[in-house]
């Protein structure tokens, strides 16, 4: 059947003219960026679940913790005459180490809260339950920019039986925690005085271009200028001076209309294939067709005579092959412009999705296809 065949056609759009997105939307300012935040700490109060006790990697920050709280134990000698290392003696079901990212936002104040991910690093089965001990969160330069405890949320669940059977649902040794950060420096984001750069998430001449044109559309002529396909500087007129951030919402408010170079995504572990728009076809003839192979095998008995002293009965297994080969037509596909006639060429063909990969690959190799592929 054609139409379920081809069934995620219908979720292509249509030829129709281009709508501009807002600047927002298509490039970042210079200078405001955001920072990544990580942490090592340890979460407590698990029901078990925490990692292996004789592990020394989680033996050793806890005994750390203790004697940061000044409440470490001290090293003994036992009968024998042999010195006691505590952090030996330091055995916890109920604690995992992890591992605490965030992002810290430009400009963002101290006293700010921030939203964290806590990933268990060790042997712990689940972090449900669990608080997470006041941890520093350091950025690349090592300075410490925020501090993060509170009460995991865990979206899944680990379960297990005495006889070995587990059941578990989505990633219980992750957890997050909303706000569970409060930042407690800045990190340092200049404001831009002469210039506002304007940073493409894509690179493209063509974009870069029209990001310019609408600029000086709506600040006039010479009021931006294309320093290379990833960027756009815009100057920072006199009269405008202190007032950069009413410039910098000016320009994300308006609108261009990006370009893009014709791409057609596969991912060969689903079948799945997505068209982008600036996707064209040059004329070319298919053949698709395929040999199914099927084998059955079954098992027989067979027994030995009835005047047979020596027979024994045997199971004896019979294997069936059958080889059956599809014939393919040659199909002629006309010269198509658009993702709607990419779409109704293709669906005129009568193929299943997951032919469409090697399809495309083929038409890609033909010369007959105008896009790249990109193969997940």
């Amino acid at each position: 059947m054609r139409a379920p065949a081809l069934a995620f056609l219908a979720l292509l759009c249509a030829a129709s003219p281009a709508r501009g997105a807002r600047l927002k939307e298509l490039v970042e300012v210079e200078g405001f960026r955001t920072n990544a935040l990580v942490g090592f700490g340890l979460v407590v109060g698990l029901a078990g679940t925490g990692d292996d006790p004789s592990v020394l990697m989680t033996r050793r920050p806890i005994a750390e913790m203790l004697k940061h709280l000044g409440n470490a134990p001290s090293a003994w000698t036992n009968p024998t005459g042999s010195v006691m290392d505590p952090i030996t003696e330091v055995k916890a079901k109920n604690v995992a180490l992890v591992t605490v990212t965030a992002t810290l936002p430009a400009f963002a104040h101290p006293g700010v809260g921030l939203d964290v991910t806590v990933e268990s690093m060790g042997t712990a089965r689940s972090l449900s339950g669990g608080v997470l001990i006041s941890t520093p969160l350091k950025g690349a330069d090592g300075e410490v920019y925020a501090l993060a405890q509170g009460s995991l949320i865990v979206g899944g669940f680990a379960v297990s039986g005495g006889s070995g059977s587990t059941a578990a649902k989505n990633h219980p040794t992750v957890a997050h925690i909303p706000s569970g950060a409060t930042i407690e420096r800045e990190a340092p984001a200049p404001m831009p005085k002469d210039e506002v750069v304007l940073l493409l998430r894509d690179p493209d001449f063509t974009t870069a271009s029209r990001i310019a044109a609408a600029v000086e559309k709506a600040l006039g002529e010479g009021s931006a200028r294309v320093r290379d396909p990833a960027s756009v500087i815009v100057p920072v007129a006199k009269e405008r001076a202190g007032k950069v951030v009413d410039l910098v919402a000016q320009l994300e408010a308006l609108e261009a209309i990006p370009d893009a170079r014709g791409k057609v995504v596969i991912d060969e572990r689903t079948g799945t294939v997505v068209v982008g728009n600036n996707v064209s076809l040059g004329p070319a003839g298919i053949a698709s067709g395929g040999i199914h192979v099927s084998v059955v095998e079954r098992k027989e008995v067979s027994q030995p005579g009835p005047l047979s002293a020596k027979g024994e009965t045997k199971v004896v297994p019979q294997t069936e092959l059958n080889v059956e080969e599809k014939s393919g037509a040659v199909q002629f596909v006309p010269e198509a412009a658009t993702v709607k006639d990419v779409a109704a060429a293709l669906n005129a063909l009568g193929i299943k999705p997951r032919d469409l990969v090697s399809i495309f690959q083929a038409l890609k190799a033909a010369g007959a296809l105008r896009a790249e592929i990109q193969v997940l």
